[in-house]
């Protein structure tokens, strides 16, 4: 029988091309709706996984692998636009370069990695949400952009540096601690 919560993140892996598409198409309405149905599967494969203990190695890499995904995508799309600022889109990428290459860095030279977003971190990610899909809507002619749309941009820019910068020192003294203590590798 498949794990649900992992054929969920499957799923929603599939939605990248479709969701691409449609944003190289202009048509931001129906990547709007893409990129709604696809964070709802993101909450919606993680509350099955928690509450009938579903949870996967598999499930654990491929779920931030899936919403990374998507997210660049999105975001490298919308900056190719014109309609992201293009040094928002590097601080994007630029974090996730981070986090990724700490992360594989710890793995080979300390040794498990077990990864638990932050507060900072899951504000990061719906500030991120909630920029593109405002940017999706604007661009759907659903809502006008204004000056609230500058005041999201420039807090998810702080959340994506403080985030970024927190993971950074987080695991910088974890591999300290490792260093020193040579029996703490896993």
């Amino acid at each position: 029988m498949p794990n649900v919560p992992n054929t969920i993140t499957l799923l929603r892996v599939a939605l990248i091309p479709p969701l691409a598409v449609l944003l190289r198409q202009g048509e931001f309405g129906f990547a709007l709706v893409l990129f709604v149905v696809s964070a709802l599967s993101d909450l919606a494969d993680g509350v099955i996984a928690r509450r009938w203990n579903l949870r996967t190695r598999f499930g654990a890499i491929a779920d931030p692998v899936a919403d990374k995904l998507t997210m660049l995508t999105v975001t490298l799309l919308l900056a190719f636009d014109g309609r992201l600022p293009w040094w928002l889109a590097a601080a994007v990428v630029t974090r996730d370069l981070v986090i990724v290459g700490g992360a594989l860095a710890y793995h080979y030279l300390i040794g498990t990695v077990e990864m638990a977003p932050s507060v900072v971190s899951k504000l990061n990610t719906a500030l991120e949400f909630l920029l593109l899909a405002s940017i999706l809507a604007i661009g759907a002619e659903l809502v006008d952009g204004g000056a609230w749309l500058v005041v999201l941009t420039l807090a998810t820019f702080v959340t994506i540096v403080w985030s970024g910068a927190q993971y950074m020192l987080v695991w910088g003294r974890r591999a300290a601690r490792a260093g020193r203590h040579p029996s703490a590798r896993s």
